[in-house]
């Protein structure tokens, strides 16, 4: 299985931005952001396909986060812009295996990174 590192997560004021990175050991196909904020379930973010030209956002972020990627640095982003206290959670990358299609369910998703911590503050 493919080894995900995220980074650049922080804490920030609302209003603010951050940039998470989500670095692969290896190739990698469709990738996910999902999230999980203290006493609530792991939920959706944003997902992408393995060529970037298919984008999926949870109505709760679009139009404030823009999901990336880089193949060539196996490497995802998630730029968060107009952060809200909301947004506070931890942030998690996923990767499918050897599928291209990206969906908005964890359970497709078959590794995951450690997480990256969020907090926005009012």
């Amino acid at each position: 299985q493919v080894q995900l590192v995220e980074s650049g997560g922080g804490l920030v004021q609302a209003g603010g931005s951050l940039r998470l990175s989500c670095a692969a050991s290896t190739r990698t196909y469709a990738m996910g952001w999902f999230r999980q904020a203290p006493g609530k379930e792991r939920e959706f973010v944003a997902a992408i396909s393995y060529t970037g030209g298919n984008t999926y956002y949870a109505d709760s972020v679009k139009g404030r986060f823009t999901i990336s990627r880089d193949n060539a640095k196996n490497t995802m982003y998630l730029q968060m812009n107009s952060l809200k206290p909301d947004d506070t959670a931890v942030y998690y990358c996923a990767a499918r295996y050897r599928v291209t299609i990206a969906t908005q369910n964890s359970y497709d998703y078959d590794s995951w990174g450690q997480g990256t911590q969020v907090t926005v503050s009012s």
